[in-house]
């Protein structure tokens, strides 16, 4: 799975969904959330595969910092201009291996804009746009740091620091432009033996590739031990307490962070919350149905609007899933010219993945009206090219970001994967078509690749409990695609001192999305330390 989040605000056309979405990208990861790692004592849970919650929870680590780390832990950042007006930037280091500080270092890129005041000074505000793989740098710089409310900008620092592995902070890279064109193409969807081969062996190359470019951080990318990072950075900023706004698989990296320093826990928003305690294929499973949800979401709106293409205000929403299926089934035989410079055509793989992107973000719905009309009824695949190329964050030269290498990179090492063989696949496929008629085929193939991973997993599922944190508010939106409002209700159960958030609508994630009750609590708890009231709702 895979976790990214869009703003509407900074965002039109085709580029609205870069910045950080969140979704199973077909065929490029398995799954997001995961356990602790051994450097931190992981927890024992149930097999993989189980329906079951994870009764262990994540043990804090001891409340003194080590001797051993106090080098990181002191450490004074040189602040520098970062070429974008009113941000600066540094760089920290932290051990590769904290359970052996001593044989090397990694090194992470962190921004910030200062208060801007009036008013007394908080602290520092640590946002993650989620991903994994997504750059908070990026995010700071195109959005939270100019975007937030005034208020908010005003009284904290506004700081990001790009998780290790991603974007500035040592890029795990995996396939070159060419490569990548040629896997997101590859069809997940798989007709026959011969098929199913060619998905296993780019699946395979993925991994090599990956493995072949960082042998040595792609075992200390776990979001235990980006967690970590962000309490040396804690640290390092001069906060004694953590102050964090994540949204999507950044809900979980923030959950951890509580997990390991309850003590440590300041004002926490998690937003588009994951659940912790799933194992990847439960996890895969139920996001596939979070994306069923809103697909039926996106159907009743779009047969009441007069340019839908798969439909009309007596079409009912099963058929228009129906009428999408057979689009991608027909693309599966015949891909359609897209005007691409480089020669590809709208592939079954890229239409599902254009049309899975646009599900984040119901601001998108228009513009996935338009790409299928262009598609089906003038059999023009650009408009689903340009979605599916926002995703997964392919320039307009070829190369692409690390987002999906990272992705992957932290999910394969979070969390056991989710199918060992293409016959786990094949067994599960009725419960994933259950769960979806229109994606579920295809989530469940994309949930393979993790089983040829060169490094082994470090993580397992578990509960976070974070007894002794402030009070924590956990936001679930009810049609939310990519994380299920049920995580939600499950992480703040969870978590001892857990407050849930409501937001009745569509879309990815909630703060920031115009419901002015949302961001009215999440201000107010951040700004002043009061949560909301635990089962609060907002529409």
């Amino acid at each position: 799975m895979h976790t990214r989040r869009t703003h509407r605000r900074t965002r039109t056309g085709s580029t609205r969904l870069r910045g950080a979405l969140l979704a199973a990208a077909l065929l490029a990861t398995a799954c997001s959330a995961g356990g602790a790692s051994t450097s931190a004592g992981s927890p024992a849970a149930r097999a993989v595969g189980s329906t079951e919650a994870a009764t262990a929870a994540l043990t804090p680590l001891p409340q003194a910092t080590p001797s051993e780390l106090s080098p990181y832990y002191e450490q004074k950042l040189a602040w520098r201009d970062c070429g974008v007006p009113g941000f600066q930037c540094a760089t920290m280091k932290a051990p590769l291996d904290y359970a052996k500080p001593g044989e090397g270092d990694v090194r992470l890129a962190v921004a910030r804009k200062k208060a801007t005041g009036p008013g007394k000074r908080l602290g520092s505000l640590l946002v993650n746009p989620g991903g994994p793989g997504g750059s908070a740098i990026g995010y700071l710089q195109q959005y939270a740091g100019i975007g937030y409310p005034a208020k908010v900008r005003a009284q904290y620092d506004m700081v990001a620091v790009d998780p290790r592995g991603v974007a500035r902070s040592e890029p795990v890279e995996c396939l070159d432009g060419p490569e990548m064109d040629a896997y997101t193409q590859t069809d997940v969807t798989p007709d026959d033996a011969g098929e199913t081969d060619e998905l296993v062996d780019a699946y395979k190359e993925f991994a090599e590739g990956c493995g072949a470019d960082a042998p040595k951080l792609l075992r200390h990318v776990s979001t235990v031990e980006a967690a970590r990072d962000m309490d040396v950075l804690r640290a390092v900023l001069g906060d004694e307490k953590l102050t964090y706004v994540g949204a999507s698989y950044g809900t979980f990296l923030g959950a951890t962070y509580a997990g390991l320093f309850p003590d440590r826990t300041g004002r926490l928003v998690l937003d588009g919350a994951m659940d912790p305690s799933l194992p990847a294929r439960r996890l895969n499973l139920e996001q596939t149905e979070g994306f069923e949800t809103a697909f039926q979401s996106f159907a009743k709106d779009c047969v009441r609007q007069p340019d839908c293409p798969l439909g009309d205000k007596n079409t009912a929403p099963d058929q228009v899933g129906k009428n999408l299926k057979s689009f991608f089934d027909d693309l599966d035989t015949k891909p359609l010219p897209a005007g691409d410079a480089d020669g590809r055509k709208l592939t079954e793989s890229l239409a599902t993945t254009g049309v899975i992107a646009a599900m984040y973000d119901e601001g998108a719905w228009q513009q996935l009206r338009e790409s299928l009309t262009s598609a089906i009824k003038e059999k023009d695949g650009a408009g689903l090219l340009i979605l599916s190329d926002s995703y997964y964050e392919r320039e307009a030269d070829g190369g692409y970001s690390n987002l999906m290498f990272a992705n992957a990179a932290v999910n394969c090492l979070d969390l056991p994967a989710a199918f060992s063989s293409p016959d786990e696949v094949r067994d599960a496929l009725p419960e994933f078509e259950k769960a979806s008629p229109v994606f579920g085929e295809g989530l469940a193939w994309s949930s393979l690749n993790c089983a040829y991973w060169p490094v082994k997993p470090t993580g397992e599922p578990h509960r976070i409990e974070a007894a002794g944190a402030t009070p924590i508010v956990v936001v679930g939106t009810t049609r939310d695609p990519a994380t299920p409002y049920r995580w939600a209700e499950a992480l703040s159960a969870q978590l001892a001192s857990g407050h849930l958030l409501t937001y009745e609508g569509d879309g990815h994630t909630a703060y920031g999305r115009g419901s002015t009750c949302i961001d009215s609590a999440i201000n107010t708890y951040l700004l002043r330390g009061t949560a909301p009231e635990d089962g609060k709702r907002c529409s």
